[in-house]
């Protein structure tokens, strides 16, 4: 009974970073803030993999999941972002903004679970590692310009909600005598993360915005090769201009 309730006790540490999270950032530790977020997508991207592994998956699993990511990649990073560098702007404008981020994260996940995503991807770009870019993204607002930022939070939110295919790379287990690990790497990653959260967090930024980029390189390939396959097609009358018309006798 205690193996099976592994995977939502990590569900679990998962809402409460995103909770530590928004105290931190209100008591003017956003370094911290955003190292609770990336901590917490750790703690997302096993929670499902120990579930197989202990073959305890269930539905009350999906949902404790999906709720949890709306607070510790919705609402998070939205406020990491406003107290960072919103708070300055017109409050309908920050307010708004702030709002739209985990609104659409909240649609991205109530699309996923009742949607079938393609094999191997997802539709969309995942909840956790928009919130991860948006919270490590603020980090830098001493050197980019509000409106870039404000910009970013938006597409971001755009992005999730889109029909943009991302790899998905949930599907690489983890080995049933293999689970010990997973407490020792996530007790690895909070020590690291409370040492060095600016550097490591600013780090991170790299990777995820990369994936996040990947979509959007993958869609626009996608059209360029399509556009080309109807240009290289002849128009419908030409292939009736081809045909030979028949002798009648």
């Amino acid at each position: 009974m205690i193996m099976k309730s592994i995977p939502s006790l990590l569900t679990v540490g998962n809402l409460s970073l995103g909770m530590i999270a928004i105290i931190l950032v209100f008591n003017e530790k956003p370094e911290l803030a955003a190292m609770m977020v990336i901590i917490a997508m750790l703690l997302d991207g096993v929670d499902g993999r120990v579930a197989r592994a202990l073959n305890a998956q269930s539905e009350f699993g999906k949902e404790l999941d999906s709720l949890s990511d709306v607070i510790s990649f919705g609402v998070a990073p939205a406020f990491i972002m406003y107290v960072v560098a919103l708070q300055e702007l017109n409050p309908a404008i920050a307010w708004t903004v702030t709002a739209i981020f985990p609104i659409c994260g909240a649609l991205r996940l109530a699309r996923f679970n009742v949607i079938e995503s393609s094999p191997g991807y997802f539709i969309g770009l995942p909840i956790p590692a928009a919130g991860g870019v948006l919270a490590t993204l603020a980090l830098f607002s001493a050197t980019i310009p509000t409106v870039v930022l404000v910009a970013a939070s938006l597409f971001l939110a755009f992005l999730m909600v889109s029909t943009v295919k991302y790899p998905n790379f949930k599907k690489i287990g983890i080995p049933k005598n293999a689970i010990w690990v997973v407490p020792v790497i996530i007790l690895i990653s909070v020590v690291l993360g409370i040492l060095f959260p600016n550097h490591l967090s600013k780090i991170l930024l790299v990777p995820l915005l990369l994936y996040a980029l990947y979509g959007i390189k993958k869609k626009a390939d996608h059209r360029v090769k399509k556009r080309k396959r109807k240009r290289k097609l002849p128009p419908p009358d030409q292939h009736d201009e081809n045909v030979q018309p028949e002798h009648t006798a």
